[in-house]
């Protein structure tokens, strides 16, 4: 007996962003939740036609450059203070203006990297295969086609009725795709 491939959904394929961006706007109002929208380049507003919610990049990132600049005042706190206190010119040994510089320093390198990473983290990179690459026109989604996946454990998906949703959405093409 053959065993039946898994299947990871569907895949529609459309031909200029506003055709994929009508389309998103239906898939959203349908209350799917697993699926996605891939282009060849960025497409204003398509997240909103999504309903994604709004980034937490730019949390990680305050979140990672205040800590840097705390851990850069600590740093040169508890060597000027409390490891090595040197008196120089009567001055204090808390003297916050001389750290300025490296406190800024840490706190733009700690923010930077919680941009890199807090942006690799959330966007699950590197990602080395996905399920839509078995499809032979998702090959065009980097040069000039636009398409929708709808994923096969979505709780909404039924393979008939999401297929017909595909379809009353004007796709080029809409196929099964195998996990």
């Amino acid at each position: 007996m053959a065993k039946r491939p898994k299947i990871f959904g569907l895949l529609a394929e459309y031909e200029t962003p506003a055709d994929l961006y009508k389309a998103c706007e239906k898939v959203r109002d349908a209350g799917y939740g697993a699926w996605d929208a891939h282009t060849p380049f960025p497409v204003h507003g398509l997240e909103k036609a999504m309903g994604l919610r709004p980034s937490l990049v730019p949390w990680i990132v305050c979140v990672m450059g205040f800590s840097g600049a705390a851990l850069g005042y600590l740093l040169q706190w508890w060597t000027s203070v409390v490891d090595y206190p040197l008196v120089i010119s009567a001055k204090p040994f808390n003297s916050y203006p001389a750290f300025v510089p490296v406190i800024f320093e840490l706190g733009i390198l700690l923010g930077s990297f919680g941009a890199v990473f807090g942006m690799f983290g959330l966007n699950r990179l590197p990602t080395y295969y996905h399920s839509v690459f078995n499809s032979s026109r998702f090959s065009r989604a980097s040069d000039d086609r636009f398409f929708i996946s709808i994923e096969a454990r979505d709780p909404k998906y039924d393979p008939d009725k999401t297929r017909e949703l595909l379809e009353s959405t004007n796709a080029l093409s809409v196929e099964e795709v195998e996990d």
